[in-house]
């Protein structure tokens, strides 16, 4: 079976996009004028390898008919603007998801907010540093830990889950969980976004669970589990692969209020994490939002050198930037202040640039 996948590159910003666009010689990146593309990279993939080719976009029209009707559709799915479902998000400026671990030992910040009041501190320190999403778990899902059952994984953020929107009205909550009576007690008390790393598989279920309810689902990648995910991965080809997990996961969520996450480090050396952050744009042809977990990863230090996780703020802002370039919406970052800082300079000296 041959199968086509579509990626937009060659990008302009600023100045540069609106005018390319205008004239017509390039197109917008998922609605958004300040980014647009004027080349497409075709991959065709069959049993036994994938190939690709670059091509101009006024040149789809010479393509054979079987690939055009695929690109073309494709194409639709790059240029259109994202839906609007989260609070005051629209998917053309990036946004910011903070992530508050009230665990004992998550890979970075284990035990830093488990207590009440430091929890409440650092979701305000976040939120004034501009996210627009506060991401709670209860779970290390660090690799190699070990599963919390659900009793001791709710105690843990029960209280912050409880009385956030009390507080935070206008904030997106999500909620870090792979279980379904975590995340239906989190609907209930008005979380926004369910955030399951295991993509939905981890019961089995949580799908046909979680149907009755109009939630945000994040679908997210993970080979294996945390305790098995980085024992020597392997795939095929981890760009496709993952495009592929992702089409099939699409067709099995009703609401289609999705946002997808390739899971960088979760079931993934470095050349996989830098093959996915490379070629990122790829996922824009799915049609929807893209979030993306890079901050204090390991893939950092095994390129710079052996620093410790809270020492990796560069690495995270050097690799959400790149992104950021590449047309992702949503970042999920420790440190919310730098990173936030890092997006306003980055985009005001990219609107500025001219040729």
């Amino acid at each position: 079976m041959t199968k086509y996948y579509t990626r937009a590159c060659n990008f302009y910003y600023g100045t540069n996009a609106k005018f390319l666009i205008k004239k017509k010689i390039a197109l917008p990146l998922c609605g958004n004028q300040n980014i647009a593309f004027d080349k497409l990279e075709i991959i065709t993939r069959n049993n036994k390898k994938a190939l690709s080719k670059i091509i101009n976009i006024n040149q789809v029209k010479n393509l054979n008919t079987s690939i055009k009707k695929k690109v073309r559709e494709d194409l639709k799915k790059i240029v259109i603007k994202r839906k609007n479902f989260l609070k005051n998000i629209n998917f053309i400026e990036p946004s910011i998801m903070g992530i508050l671990n009230l665990t004992p030992d998550s890979f970075s910040d284990g035990g830093k907010f488990n207590k009440r009041k430091k929890a409440q501190n650092h979701i305000f320190k976040m939120i004034k540093g501009g996210a627009k999403i506060i991401d709670v778990g209860g779970e290390s899902t660090r690799p190699g830990s070990k599963t919390v059952p659900v009793k001791a994984e709710w105690k843990r953020i029960e209280n912050t889950i409880k009385n956030f929107k009390k507080k935070h009205k206008k904030i997106n909550l999500s909620v870090d969980t792979r279980k379904s009576e975590i995340m239906i007690r989190a609907i209930k008390y008005k979380a926004d976004i369910i955030n399951d790393v295991s993509g939905f598989s981890y019961e089995g279920q949580s799908l046909s669970k979680l149907k009755k309810y109009n939630i945000v689902k994040v679908l997210h990648h993970m080979q294996g589990t945390p305790n098995t995910m980085q024992k020597s991965p392997k795939y095929k080809n981890v760009l496709l692969d993952i495009y592929d997990f992702f089409e099939k996961g699409i067709k099995e969520i009703k609401n289609k209020k999705i946002i997808i996450d390739p899971g960088i480090g979760f079931g993934k050396n470095l050349k996989h994490n830098l093959t996915l952050i490379s070629k990122i744009s790829l996922f824009h042809s799915l049609g929807l939002p893209i979030l993306i977990g890079t901050s204090r990863k390991r893939f950092i230090s095994q390129i710079s050198g052996d620093n410790d996780s809270e020492e990796r703020i560069g690495g995270t802002i050097a690799s959400v930037l790149f992104l950021l370039s590449q047309g992702v919406q949503i970042f999920r970052v420790h440190d919310v202040n730098e990173v936030k800082q890092s997006i306003l300079v980055f985009e005001k000296i990219l609107s500025n640039f001219k040729n």
